[in-house]
């Protein structure tokens, strides 16, 4: 855990001194009035790509190691994949760059981590608060396990953009292009018409309740839901048996929501946008509660967390300004309490390095 504990301290600090170095968004109609310092915010993406990319552990790192190693990438191949775009991906690194399998960990560390932060710098009021939860709210250690989704949310993400715009087409685009990647990032493009809507209207508490319901018939509704994916890749996963999410992610997740609900006028005077945002963080927190019937559930709440990193940066300024420091400091402890029982007390990290030495 050593260089995780360094890689969070380097990204805070960074990010936290590209606010202090920002400079005003001269732009007219800008999510966010300030522009942080851009070198700086390249150095923590750098940190993160530079921990994300050299490792030679966690979750399913090897078995990608594993594959890239044991198979020709040739167009026969490819095309018998459930998700194209990434063998294609592969076929590119392995047939032209290089056959060390670091260069597949590698790139995808790159790309995930240089698109959630751009995205943020874009969103983001407080972008050191951002990144900081992005780590110790489990995203980051998220993109060394489920390589291939966070490659498509991360991609899907970018889309944020034309969901606000209102301009479906090229929305539709961007998330067809990430499900080359993850077949599950489809599940965004309806979701475009779920989440434009005001935030905390009938529509929002209708979701709440129905995720309720469906934790008190998850029998009935597993049944229904795997039924209809019986012809799909997703087929097997009706077989999964590793229980449920644990109730304190839930809980962390509930949290922003609770918040941004006590202050949804301020919230909207103060960001436009933040209904789209606000939805589809509780959907994500819907996901949540879902899964702790049945844990792969909160792999489709992935896509929707990467949104509460946006929201969680604007909360502190619902607050009174003499409050606000008291509030980030809070979210300060509170997230790093968590990323210690996360990851040392329950699930025990050993971060590994063929490059990195500690």
């Amino acid at each position: 855990m050593t260089l995780l504990w360094i890689n969070l301290v380097i990204v805070f600090s960074l990010a936290l001194s590209a606010r202090y170095f920002a400079k005003p968004a001269l732009a007219a109609g800008l999510p966010v009035s300030i522009r942080p310092n851009r070198l700086l915010i390249f150095g923590s993406i750098t940190t993160l790509v530079i921990i994300s990319g050299l490792r030679s552990n966690i979750g399913d790192t090897f078995n990608y190691v594993n594959i890239f190693e044991d198979n020709e990438f040739t167009w026969e191949y490819v095309l018998t994949e459930k998700d194209i775009g990434f063998g294609i991906f592969q076929m590119i690194l392995k047939n032209y760059l290089s056959q060390d399998p670091q260069i597949l960990i590698f790139s995808t560390a790159l790309i995930t981590n240089l698109l959630i932060i751009l995205v943020l710098y874009k969103y983001s009021r407080l972008i050191e608060l951002s990144t900081y939860v992005y780590i110790t709210g489990g995203l980051f250690l998220v993109s060394m396990n489920g390589i291939r989704q966070l490659l498509a949310a991360a991609i899907a993400f970018t889309a944020l953009k034309f969901l606000i715009e209102g301009s479906f087409f090229r929305y539709a685009l961007i998330i067809i292009f990430a499900s080359f990647f993850h077949q599950s990032a489809l599940i965004l493009l309806p979701i475009y018409f779920l989440v434009r809507f005001k935030a905390w209207s009938k529509a929002t508490i209708a979701l709440i309740i129905l995720s309720v319901i469906i934790v008190i018939g998850y029998e009935q509704f597993s049944n229904l839901l795997f039924s209809a994916l019986e012809d799909t890749q997703y087929k097997d996963y009706d077989t999964f048996n590793e229980g449920g999410a644990n109730i304190i992610r839930v809980a962390v997740g509930a949290a922003p929501l609770f918040i941004a609900y006590l202050g949804r006028e301020k919230l909207k005077a103060i960001s436009p946008d933040s209904d789209y945002i606000v939805n589809l963080s509780v959907l994500g927190f819907i996901f949540m509660v879902i899964s702790t019937e049945q844990w792969i559930f909160a792999r489709i709440a992935i896509y929707f967390q990467l949104y509460q990193l946006i929201l969680i940066s604007w909360i502190v300024k619902l607050f009174r300004e003499k409050d606000q420091k008291f509030v980030y400091l809070g979210i300060i402890i509170c997230y790093f309490a968590y990323y210690y029982y996360e990851n040392v007390i329950s699930l025990n990290i050993q971060y590994q390095s063929d490059f990195l030495i500690w």
